[in-house]
């Protein structure tokens, strides 16, 4: 019978230090998760990663699993690990989505309404949470290749503790471990970011608050910021796994380890700082008065004949009061005027077309282009004769709002669920945008997520940066995140921005990441400030993410030095 208590405490035991490690791994992915708006405890994320990297690292395999091992085969308690840490911070940070619940103003009944909120929120999350497994398996599995003689049992060589993963012995560095764990983070997002569903990168942590580091990202974009941000967890990490290990030893504990996440971090802020507060040198001549009309044009009477009245009648007065001041062009949000402008007959009925002819102030216009038999979401630019002079086609569009991911599988279902019209087509990824003062960046909404596609215009000559966006569906949080975006595109790009929304936020941003006006939210707005055109090239304008193919190459390097 003692014997019988005694195996019933020891498993005992074994699950409640397994439910205790995957609480800590949940509430630090929620610790990342409260970086981003509305809480914006961005300093948070210079520690909250570290607890997951610990118990990454120095996990252990159930015993029987050791015995009859599987290469590159971890059990779901291990997985379990680093997905509880992503559904905190993506589900968390992505929360705002639920605001596009009800949509019965779109004639989606109540329940599927609430059942397509529901599912775009976990699908989210589950696919944010995956990028973070992925990179926990690849960790373990890089650390822990090429064992001595034949055994082929996975092993995480952890210099600070025995038996990570399974393993026993100790031959990767902690230092070789950061430095993959680091290049992996970077590598996974810069593939995640390639797909229809991005938005919660590291580096969006510290927007708009953090500037000094943010300018890391005029090296190597988005990366920089991230790698910056891994880097130091993995350090902080791994200064608790040695300690943990020197106090086993009954050793005094060295604080080298210590000192050296504090240093990097001092480090790339002041290499950040250094970036921030290089002089704009603004120049008369490049200089452009900006309008901004935020129209407050709420969702559920957008489509309808009464949102259609109230937007041209907005938009129009907005527009001739930024013509008496005299500004250069008028710049309005995505959808403003829901009409299609391709189409001279339509566009020349409208009396904000007619306020244009007659004031003759340049606009960029927020509506819809034709594609051959589609319909586009464009920002068109109509000069002081009402012509088309430019056309920037969104290029990302958001799923199941704007269009139906694999249509083949999930259009029935979705039809059945709800009678929304996404079918639009997205733009060509190297269009560029022309205006009577030279060539613009564009984004439009779900653009600004995309840092590629703002570096891909400013390398081609765009000299100032226009964003145009309808996010009155939304939570606040959401629009807030969203303003935290544009400041990260202007930061990398070097470029000033003018960012037009429906219902906030509307804002003038500087190069330097600095608000020179935000709108508040929900309330209508005509605004006018000056930029000014540049010609800079950041070495990530000029040379996209080369860090994080160095970082590869590094971690590749040590590797194979390591394994001989």
């Amino acid at each position: 019978m003692a014997i019988f208590n005694r195996h019933k405490f020891e498993k005992l035991v074994v699950h409640k230090s397994k439910t205790l490690a995957w609480a800590i791994a949940f509430l630090s992915g929620i610790l990342m998760a409260l970086t981003t708006a509305p809480v914006n405890a961005w300093l948070l994320a210079w520690v909250a990663l570290a607890p997951l990297w610990i118990l990454v690292v120095s996990y252990e395999r159930p015993l029987q699993e050791v015995k009859q091992p599987k290469f590159f085969l971890l059990p779901a308690s291990f997985f379990l690990l680093p997905s509880l840490w992503g559904i905190g911070y993506h589900g968390l940070a992505l929360s705002w989505i639920m605001g596009i619940h009800p949509m019965t103003w779109l004639g989606v009944p109540w329940w599927p309404s609430l059942a397509i909120a529901l599912f775009c929120w976990a699908f989210i999350t589950l696919w944010g949470a995956a990028l973070v497994a992925v990179w926990a398996w690849l960790f373990v599995i890089l650390n822990s290749l090429t064992l001595p003689g034949k055994n082929p049992i996975l092993i995480l060589y952890s210099p600070p503790l025995q038996g990570g993963a399974g393993g026993s012995r100790s031959k990767v560095s902690a230092l070789t471990r950061v430095l993959i764990g680091t290049a992996l983070w970077c590598a996974l997002e810069s593939i995640w970011s390639t797909g229809s569903l991005w938005w919660t990168s590291l580096s969006y942590t510290q927007s708009p608050h953090n500037l000094a580091i943010l300018h890391l990202g005029q090296l190597s974009g988005p990366s920089a910021v991230t790698a910056a941000i891994v880097a130091v967890n993995g350090l902080i990490a791994e200064a608790f796994i040695e300690g943990g290990r020197k106090k086993e030893e009954g050793r005094r504990k060295n604080w080298v380890a210590y000192i050296l996440p504090a240093s990097l971090c001092l480090v790339l802020h002041i290499v950040g700082w250094s970036l921030y507060n290089r002089p704009l040198n603004q120049e008369a001549a490049t200089a452009l008065k900006i309008g901004i009309i935020q129209g407050n044009i709420p969702n559920e009477i957008k489509f309808d004949s009464g949102g259609w009245g109230r937007a041209l009648e907005g938009y129009t007065t907005g527009y001739k009061q930024l013509a008496d001041r005299k500004v250069d062009a008028v710049l309005i949000p995505e959808t403003a005027l829901p009409f299609i402008w391709t189409n001279e007959y339509q566009r020349s009925t409208l009396s904000f077309y007619q306020a244009l002819i007659e004031r003759g102030v340049v606009a960029w216009v927020g509506g819809f282009g034709q594609q051959e038999n589609s319909i586009t979401n464009s920002l068109l630019a109509i000069d002081r004769t009402g012509e088309i002079l430019g056309r920037y086609d969104k290029l990302k569009l958001v799923p199941l709002g704007e269009y139906i991911p694999f249509y083949e599988i999930l259009g029935g279902i979705i039809n059945r669920l709800s009678p929304l019209d996404a079918h639009l087509v997205p733009g060509n990824s190297q269009q560029l945008f022309d205006t009577p003062f030279g060539r613009a960046i564009v984004g439009i909404c779900y653009d600004s997520a995309f840092a590629e596609i703002f570096r891909y215009q400013a390398a081609n000559g765009g000299e100032f940066m226009l964003t145009a966006s309808n996010n009155a569906h939304y939570k606040p949080p959401m629009l807030a995140q969203h303003h935290a975006l544009d400041v990260m595109r202007a930061i990398e790009t070097d470029r000033w921005a003018a960012i037009a929304t429906n219902t906030g936020y509307s804002a003038f941003v500087n190069p330097r990441g600095e608000t020179v006006w935000k709108s508040e939210i929900n309330t209508y707005e005509v605004r006018d400030a000056t930029i000014y055109r540049r010609k800079t090239r950041t070495l990530y304008v000029r040379w996209g993410d080369w860090l994080t193919p160095l970082l590869l190459v590094l971690a590749g390097f040590m590797r194979f030095i390591v394994k001989n």
